[in-house]
């Protein structure tokens, strides 16, 4: 089958073009069905784990979605290039499931968010040196109180930032391309969970033998009430191992999901 050859400048700038949109699509969809479920639809049921008790600022969301669609751009400019890099062979990607071993699809997934964990943990922990915080985190810092829609606002050059590891990763080891959509789409719904600012995961899961490995709501609110604490993006390991996770998660985790069983128990 030919394609059209992305070599071409113009033929480049339609497709950066068409994969933004795609990404601010995917980002609309999710992060709206995440604030109409929860802030909407369930919100009495779900207002006990509610994380913050401060208002979100006037106009915040549409600040967060103009921001998500300047990241979208640049996702969907890197997302082009991979393409490019694809179409040339210089990837790793391939669309015949038997060309590898059946174990590679799950082992690239896995592999390649613990391997974004860490780029990101270390990338995370240095925007938030004094000197690099002003120009590059504080952006999505401005949204002290959460919400969905907070999961995409970055300055642009954060955004650049991001959008390295998995293109570069491809170039490395093979990877299925329906495991390079589920890892973009596993990003934009995890992040949603974390800055959806209600704890949707239930009673006891911070000390389950996996949950306790996963980070939600009341995890990452803490980084963005407290700053210098719990600086992951998938998982806590890399904070318990840095003595970098907050030493208040567990109780406020436990406030949150116990907090709302004492309420229906009340009503019983």
């Amino acid at each position: 089958m030919n394609y059209p050859d992305l070599s071409d400048p113009l033929i480049f700038l339609a497709a950066s073009v068409m994969v933004s949109l795609v990404v601010f699509f995917r980002y609309v969809l999710i992060a709206g069905g995440f604030y109409l479920f929860f802030y909407v639809f369930r919100i009495k049921k779900y207002e006990q784990r509610k994380l913050s008790k401060r208002l979100r600022e006037k106009n915040q969301s549409r600040k967060e979605i103009l921001w998500s669609f300047w990241t979208s751009l640049v996702f969907g400019v890197a997302g082009a290039f991979m393409l490019w890099a694809w179409q040339k062979g210089y990837t790793q990607i391939y669309f015949d499931i038997s060309e590898h071993p059946f174990y590679l699809l799950p082992l690239s997934f896995f592999g390649t968010m613990l391997i974004h964990e860490t780029y990101y943990y270390w990338l995370h922990r240095w925007m938030h040196k004094p000197a690099i915080y002003k120009y590059i985190h504080r952006v999505h810092h401005d949204s002290i109180v959460t919400s969905p829609w907070t999961s995409f606002s970055f300055h642009p050059w954060e955004s650049v930032l991001q959008s390295i590891v998995v293109p570069a990763l491809v170039f490395v080891y093979p990877m299925h391309v329906s495991a390079v959509l589920l890892l973009l789409t596993t990003m934009t719904v995890t992040s949603c969970i974390n800055h959806l600012d209600i704890e949707i995961y239930p009673k006891g899961f911070d000390k389950h033998w996996l949950g306790k490995w996963i980070i939600g709501a009341t995890h990452h609110s803490l980084h963005h009430a407290q700053f210098r604490f719990n600086y992951g993006l998938y998982f806590t390991f890399w904070d318990k191992w840095m003595n970098t996770e907050s030493p208040h998660y567990h109780k406020r985790f436990k406030e949150k999901t116990e907090g709302e069983s004492k309420e229906k128990l009340a009503k019983v």
